[in-house]
């Protein structure tokens, strides 16, 4: 079994991640740990786990103690919180996950200029991988560290990725508009996201200047091979859960859409949890799932592609992901745990 350590479980990201691993047949949970919640039992938390899940959650501080007992951990804390734990993690032979922002960014000065942060571990950068298992398999097996990517960046890389690997389109016009549900703002207590707030109204934010925009280039820019820069705008929607991506580019030859389908569908031949799919998609198809949804459409007047993408922000946007990665860590069945299919109404 792999013993593994939840740091922040109880944000959206955490708790679907324990969600995930409570039922994973290769996974023993062996502390869930919370900032606010200390000496609680998770199933006082979500009531869901009565029953199942009735461990209290562990002070941050205590961490370090369990350490030795455990294989990997799970870090899913705002930016700026996972230095030191991860630091100690990997100095006991831990595999770390950090859900959070702190090792996507490869460039200290660009993390610093994002993010408002000195990076206090740029030592481990250079062996820190980005987890998108689609394009940084073969690393990501071989990793100790993961930088789980963000839920608007899986949702945009995916989509634009074969267009960009061949060179389809000019990498200066690719624009990203894209829409998340409010989960997608964490737990926390915060104005913006009050339900009177966010309930029927639709809004824009982060604009020019939202902090996936540079993990969205950096990934880009290595797919495309040559350093590129996007638009891409975020908007909130009143909905739980989802993401989803329009991404335009203007086709630098002309091609219909049925050879980029065909070129899309070879592109993802292998990748189990990507849908190339004819009806463009909705995020309630992949809700609760690992799935990433992908269509597009060839807009012949203006000579353009409109790639559509949808993802489950807290599952493929987050703990699936963290999930899949930690399958190719600990070199079991990619899909183990996480053959969900979307649950709706």
């Amino acid at each position: 079994m792999i013993r593994a350590g939840i740091l922040g479980a109880t944000g959206y990201a955490g708790q679907q991640l324990a969600w995930l691993l409570f039922r994973h047949p290769h996974v023993k949970i062996h502390f869930l740990s919370s900032y606010n919640h200390t000496d609680v039992p998770f199933s006082q938390i979500y009531c869901q786990y009565e029953g199942f899940i009735q461990d209290l959650c562990i002070d941050i501080q205590s961490i370090e103690e369990h350490l030795s007992n455990i294989d990997i951990l799970f870090i899913a804390l705002p930016h700026g919180k996972a230095f030191p734990i991860t630091e100690k993690a990997l100095a006991y032979g831990v595999k770390v996950v950090d859900l959070g922002a702190d090792f996507r960014l490869k460039s200290t000065e660009i993390y610093k200029a994002w993010y408002g942060l000195d990076h206090e571990c740029s030592n481990l950068l250079s062996s820190a991988v980005y987890g998108l298992p689609e394009i940084h398999r073969i690393q990501i097996s071989q990793a100790q560290l993961i930088a789980n990517p963000g839920c608007y960046p899986t949702a945009s890389i995916l989509a634009l990725a074969p267009l960009l690997k061949h060179r389809l389109i000019d990498p200066s016009s690719v624009i990203i508009d894209a829409k998340s549900g409010v989960s997608g703002a964490g737990r926390s207590a915060n104005i913006a996201t009050l339900f009177t707030e966010c309930n029927e109204s639709i809004k824009a934010y982060g604009v020019a200047g939202h902090r996936h925009t540079p993990e969205i280039e950096q990934e880009l820019s290595l797919i495309y091979g040559e350093n590129l820069h996007v638009s891409f705008t975020p908007h909130l929607v009143p909905m739980n859960r989802g993401i989803l991506a329009a991404c335009y580019g203007k086709l630098l030859h002309k091609l219909t859409q049925e050879e980029l389908y065909e070129i899309y569908q070879f592109f993802y031949k292998d990748e189990y949890f990507i849908r190339i799919v004819e009806n463009l998609p909705e995020t309630r198809w992949v809700r609760g799932s690992n799935f990433c949804d992908i269509g597009l459409r060839v807009d012949g007047r203006t000579g353009r592609v409109i790639v559509i993408s949808a993802i489950d922000n807290l599952m493929k946007g987050a703990a699936s992901q963290a999930v899949q990665n930690m399958n190719l860590l600990f070199g079991i069945r990619e899909i183990e745990g996480l053959e969900l299919l979307a649950m709706i109404p």
